[in-house]
């Protein structure tokens, strides 16, 4: 995968030894879940163990909305760590000099838990019914950071109107997937002028909260049927609540809205939730091309969601 910016042995310790001096590590091991960045769990010789995250050394591999996504995940940590209850990494070194590694770095602390898509099949309904409310409150929580305007936080740009950003994230991924000839299995002219008619939908919402945007079970950690941490925050944006992929049609369920308070979506909100529909297939769809995916099953099956999606003139739910 070409974003899987991997460190030879030597370089990773030059890399540990200046981060942690006078500590060495016995056992490096690379976590392969991960579909961007390469992340390391590094054990230390006194038990300790934390994680190292590297960053692409370009943005060959990186759709138009991924901007400094290292610079966003950490951020997006901090601003939780700041105003949210649930547990985030603590960011223990970032690095951005690139004076041993040719791409950006940081190391954070190891959250407690197990990856919660590796034991989801293994848990009863009733404790998958929990998490998913408890990942509703979450989701909830970060409602209370607020920003006046919207944009990606590894941007310096933003924008005042929700229908502007989201307008450019749309013409991005087109024009993304244009550039790499994928067979979006529509008319994107007729899909954009759609849009353009829809455009005054997303108006109504003046204030942009902090969205993960990716919250799917890989990036939950579960802990004694609790959720004890979130991670991969590296697509967090300045958005709407809705925005996240939590929301979307394939995940939406009756517990993570009773854990975030909603229950009942007016006919704006239904038709916003459409167009965010739209956005991550998409997104799912052209990136298996930037990341060079050797298997085409992603794409495959977003596409099949996003025309059921963009064939319907019904709305989410």
């Amino acid at each position: 995968m070409i974003t899987k910016n991997r460190q030879s042995d030597s370089t990773l310790n030059e890399m540990i030894s200046k981060a942690f001096p006078g500590k060495t590590a016995t056992d490096i091991q690379e976590l392969t879940e991960g579909m961007c960045n390469v992340t390391y769990n590094i054990t230390f010789s006194d038990g300790y163990e934390c994680i190292l995250k590297i960053a692409a050394k370009d943005t060959t591999g990186n759709t138009s909305n991924e901007i400094r996504l290292m610079e966003a995940e950490v951020t997006a940590m901090k601003l939780v760590k700041e105003h949210c209850s649930f547990k985030v990494a603590d960011v223990l070194v970032y690095d951005r000099s690139r004076s041993i590694c040719d791409g950006d770095y940081f190391f954070m602390e190891k959250l407690p838990g197990t990856n919660y898509s590796f034991i989801k099949e293994k848990l009863t309904e009733d404790i998958n019914c929990k998490l998913q409310h408890d990942i509703g409150e979450i989701s909830k929580q970060l409602t209370s950071i607020s920003n006046p305007q919207f944009g990606f936080l590894g941007d310096s740009k933003r924008y005042d109107y929700l229908s502007d950003f989201v307008g450019l994230m749309l013409n991005n991924l087109i024009s993304d997937g244009q550039k790499k000839s994928v067979d979006l299995g529509c008319d994107v002219k007729e899909l954009l002028e759609e849009f353009e008619n829809e455009k005054h939908l997303f108006d109504e919402v003046s204030t942009a909260t902090l969205v993960h945007w990716d919250m799917w079970e890989g990036n939950v950690f579960v802990e004694d049927d609790h959720v004890s941490g979130i991670i991969d925050w590296e697509r967090a944006m300045w958005g709407e609540a809705l925005m996240d992929d939590r929301f979307r049609k394939h995940n939406l369920n009756k517990d993570f809205l009773d854990g975030f308070g909603k229950q009942v979506f007016t006919k704006y909100e239904l038709k916003r939730l459409r167009w965010y529909d739209i956005i991550l297939y998409l997104t799912m769809m052209i990136e298996v091309f930037y990341r060079e995916f050797e298997d085409k099953g992603q794409y495959y099956w977003a596409k099949e969601q996003f025309l059921k999606v963009v064939n319907s003139s019904e709305e989410n739910i």
